[in-house]
């Protein structure tokens, strides 16, 4: 196994960060005398992160279109009644949350430049079809098929980034692929704007030409994306033989061998329970999923409420995807030179409530209503990719990454940072996923517009239960540093069940 640099007792933070920056880079540049860190560095960010933030840019304009179809007709032409609206986005979870892990599987199988764009023309087609749906079962049969082919994109984009980066580089790339839900929204607010002025072109109305045309967008990307897509390091046919063997060696200092080659065994995935550091690390995202979904799929809905016609709405729910998309940014800019996740989250969490409060006491100033939807938005997605890549850059291995990913995007992303069993990222996760998408497809009934006080005290409630699980996860993680760095002279031994003498692995706070 994989030797992992010990900090001395007396470092911590940045500070055990700079120490080991410094070892490592002497190291690599006796090894790989001819190969430029920043310049390889350049080289992925250049072919891997734009690619794959264009790719999930698709996929998630496709899962949440529907909010911006409902303001064209969509309930009155398939005659949804009571909460069917929200039935029909509740289903769309249910193979989302069920085929997520059997998806990343796959996408090793088959190699990401196959099995992501596989899925993208897959769900492409699919929304092409929930175009021309008649009634609700239609609708609900195409937001099952959406759900079941979706699955894999954003886990699998996240796995694959996570084999491509060092912890401590990870988060600026990170919120950038989380921060093509925030373009989407904004894209799919003018896109939708556009779209909707085509309203009885060949006699279909406007919502379905939102799912036709972006439908197609999809399917015709995906045929590019399999060209540019990259696979795992070890065969970037880009990279030449000595710049992957950096790469390689650069993973392996820090967090270990990239076990390409491994194989799957069950016991490490019936061993998910054994640690509370699974539990807390799933209610974390858990809690901001609620008030994400939430947004995302009624804040069109909310801004109509505050007096605009269809295509208004469309154009004002831009900017506060806008303002997430730069303030997210920035926080991974500073999380990363910082090396340091858990402040940032609290931060997030302290905007989120903020917005979400003002919006529940607030109902008549509808400029003030307006700009707590940039205060919402912005604590919302600046938060997740944190959570997110606090967990997953913490596991090592192809397989223990792969299922690990899986589950915690399935739940609502565990941070969960084990060393050897990162495969123990609960086999609950799936089940709160699945209540996180009912609650937030619920949280917003027509019964309580225009002021919709349950809707937000459900989000202000669930991002409350995110910042005290990250709390005492911080905790956590302070106290297994501690006890690891404690325990250096007992033969190295590790809580996964391995021994790795003289290497203690340090957990990224």
């Amino acid at each position: 196994m994989a030797s992992i640099k010990r900090y001395p007792e007396s470092l911590s933070g940045s500070s055990s960060q700079a120490y080991a920056t410094t070892e490592v880079l002497e190291k690599h540049h006796a090894q790989y005398p001819g190969v430029s860190k920043s310049k390889v560095l350049r080289k992925i960010d250049i072919r891997l992160v734009p690619v794959l933030c264009a790719l999930y840019l698709l996929a998630f304009l496709d899962r949440v279109n529907i909010g911006n179809a409902a303001l064209f007709n969509l309930r009155q032409d398939l005659k949804l009644g009571g909460n069917e609206y929200n039935t029909a986005l509740v289903i769309f979870f249910v193979p989302y949350v069920l085929f997520e892990v059997p998806s990343n599987l796959l996408l090793k199988r088959f190699k990401p430049h196959v099995w992501l764009p596989a899925c993208l023309f897959m769900f492409g087609l699919v929304t092409v079809l929930q175009g021309f749906t008649q009634n609700y079962s239609g609708i609900l049969v195409t937001r099952f098929f959406l759900g079941l082919f979706e699955s894999g994109m954003l886990p699998g984009c996240y796995y694959l980034i996570s084999m491509w980066y060092k912890r401590s580089e990870a988060q600026t790339r990170y919120t950038f692929l989380f921060s093509s839900c925030s373009l989407a929204g904004a894209f799919g607010g003018l896109l939708a704007s556009a779209i909707g002025k085509m309203d009885g072109i060949r006699g279909y109305h406007g919502w379905r030409w939102v799912f036709i045309l972006e439908g197609l967008l999809s399917c015709v990307m995906s045929i590019s994306f399999y060209f540019l897509i990259s696979d795992f390091p070890e065969e970037a046919k880009w990279l030449t033989a000595e710049e992957k063997a950096f790469v390689h060696a650069r993973l392996q200092e820090d967090v270990g061998d990239s076990g390409i080659n491994e194989k799957m065994t069950a016991g490490r995935i019936f061993r998910a329970l054994k640690n509370y550091k699974t539990v807390l690390g799933g209610f974390m995202y858990f809690g901001f999923i609620v008030p994400a979904y939430s947004f995302v799929y009624f804040s069109p809905s909310i801004i109509q409420t505050l007096g605009h016609s269809s295509i208004r709405t469309q154009l004002l729910s831009v900017p506060p995807y806008a303002c997430a998309f730069v303030v997210g940014m920035i926080v991974a800019a500073l999380s990363d030179h910082y090396a340091h996740r858990f402040l940032f989250i609290i931060f997030s969490a302290c905007v989120a409530i903020a917005g979400f409060a003002i919006l529940f006491v607030e109902h008549h100033n509808s400029n003030l209503q307006y700009g707590a939807l940039f205060l919402a938005a912005t604590g919302t997605y600046c938060g997740m990719p944190i959570i997110l890549c606090w967990f997953s850059m913490n596991v090592r291995g192809h397989i223990h990454r792969a299922v690990a990913t899986g589950w915690q995007i399935g739940f609502g992303n565990s941070q969960y940072t084990f060393l050897d069993d990162p495969v123990e990222s609960s086999t609950l996760w799936p089940f709160f996923c699945l209540v996180g998408g009912i609650i937030a497809s619920y949280a917003f009934l027509a019964k309580d517009a225009p002021e919709y006080r349950s809707g937000y005290s459900i989000c202000i409630s669930f991002v409350c239960l995110s910042a005290l699980a990250s709390f005492l996860y911080f905790i956590g993680l302070t106290v297994e540093n501690r006890r690891q760095v404690g325990s250096k002279g007992e033969e190295g031994k590790v809580e996964g069940g391995g021994s790795e003498k003289d290497d203690v692995f340090v957990y990224l706070r």
